[in-house]
């Protein structure tokens, strides 16, 4: 198991009435009715994405520095950090 942390913004799609999180290292999205639900399908969104990543030895972005998220980002919109723990179970070694 290995721990990510991540920033991602979420942004008010006020047409839909709903927030959209983007994860701009990763180009991955999710979205939730509420910031609290969005933020949950955010982490299980990371979580999934790097379950794959390990599983399958894909190369991957490192993150931004969050002030940087964060100066790029709109006003309006919110950071913030997102962080998962893999479940994928690694290989033991059966060399004795």
């Amino acid at each position: 198991m290995k721990h990510y942390i991540y920033p991602a913004v979420f942004i008010k799609d006020v047409e839909n009435d709903n927030f959209q999180v983007l994860f701009p290292d990763l180009d991955i999205t999710t979205d939730g009715q509420t910031v609290e639900e969005a933020f949950l399908y955010a982490r299980e969104c990371l979580r999934a994405y790097f379950n794959y990543v390990e599983k399958y030895d894909f190369d991957f972005n490192f993150p931004t520095d969050f002030e940087m998220v964060k100066k790029s980002s709109n006003k309006d919109d919110y950071v913030l950090l997102i962080e998962t723990t893999t479940t994928v179970k690694q290989p033991k070694n059966e060399d004795k």
